[in-house]
């Protein structure tokens, strides 16, 4: 499998995040010469450029990181020769990886129409992600000149990301920025946290939509985008999203996962460079537990 590299980092870390697989275990296949750059092998250290090209070859490609066409019902927003806008439902994971390897947007993509391969066989068009169990918009390419030119709005922070989330206690200040870097959790791998080691910078930006009893309603907008960004950051600050089954460890409403919304996302589109933005409503599984807070 090929994979065009996106950013100037370090192969062992690039990987890691793109394929769902620990670090170790890419610097492994490295050291054993399942992964090259060029036709060139390299150290786990080496630092990719935009234009190199990286050969993955496992034995566990099949079963990790491909995704197969499956037919199923998608939200699509907007769809033209070039881009797909869906409304992702709760539950439902992006592409495959880390245990999940079917019914996941990406499968259902991929049985919907051609799409891009500029991150292989296992992300087919997917240009950015938002967790399983936050809803809403994202953008999906068709192609490899709509993957590249999107993929270049989200480095240089030009696209619109618009976010609704209900979050414990009350925030007494109308508005807000986080600026607080995010990296792996020290103590448990499979969480991020604001951390000075190994961190990425993270700026989260909100605003207070309605105060309710021991909740606050805010929409956020993002400058960057991290893993778990704004869970993270809300925890940070002490409040955590309502329903987060993982941070703020409060008590869980339902099983329905947070209640964090995807509300809006707007691009320059990638061949006529009109700007296009599109608005979602918030699914019943938000609206369920933000009517109990408003009635109790």
């Amino acid at each position: 499998m090929k994979i065009k590299a996106l950013e100037n980092k370090r192969i062992d870390n690039y990987l890691s995040e793109t394929l769902d697989i620990s670090r170790s275990q890419i610097q492994k296949y490295i050291k054993e010469n399942y992964i090259t750059v060029n036709n060139q092998e390299v150290k786990s250290s080496y630092v990719l450029k935009e234009t190199d090209e990286i050969e993955v070859n496992i034995k566990e490609e099949e079963k990790i990181i491909s995704a197969t066409p499956e037919k199923m019902d998608l939200n699509i927003v907007y769809e033209d020769d070039d881009v797909i806008v869906i409304n992702k439902p709760n539950g439902m994971v992006v592409h495959p990886g880390n245990g999940n390897y079917s019914h996941t947007l990406a499968n259902g993509l991929m049985y919907h129409s051609k799409l891009s391969d500029i991150n292989g066989s296992f992300r087919p068009g997917i240009v950015h992600r938002i967790d399983a169990y936050t809803t809403g918009l994202l953008m999906v390419a068709k192609n490899n000149f709509a993957h590249a030119s999107l993929a270049k709005q989200l480095e240089e922070k030009t696209v619109t990301r618009k976010y609704i989330a209900l979050v414990w206690g009350i925030i007494k200040s109308d508005t807000g920025t986080i600026d607080a870097p995010i990296g792996r959790d020290k103590l448990d791998r499979k969480k991020m946290a604001v951390t000075d080691i190994n961190s990425k910078k993270a700026i989260t930006h909100f605003k207070v939509l309605e105060r309710l009893n021991n909740a606050t309603l805010i929409e956020l907008s993002l400058e960057t985008g991290r893993t778990h960004q704004i869970r993270v950051h809300m925890n940070y600050i002490g409040h955590p999203v309502v329903n987060d089954p993982v941070y703020g460890k409060r008590k869980l409403i339902d099983s329905t996962g947070q209640c964090l919304h995807a509300k809006v996302i707007g691009f320059n589109h990638p061949r006529t460079n009109k700007y296009l933005e599109f608005d979602s409503e918030l699914p019943e599984c938000f609206t369920n537990i933000l009517n109990k807070f408003r009635d109790s």
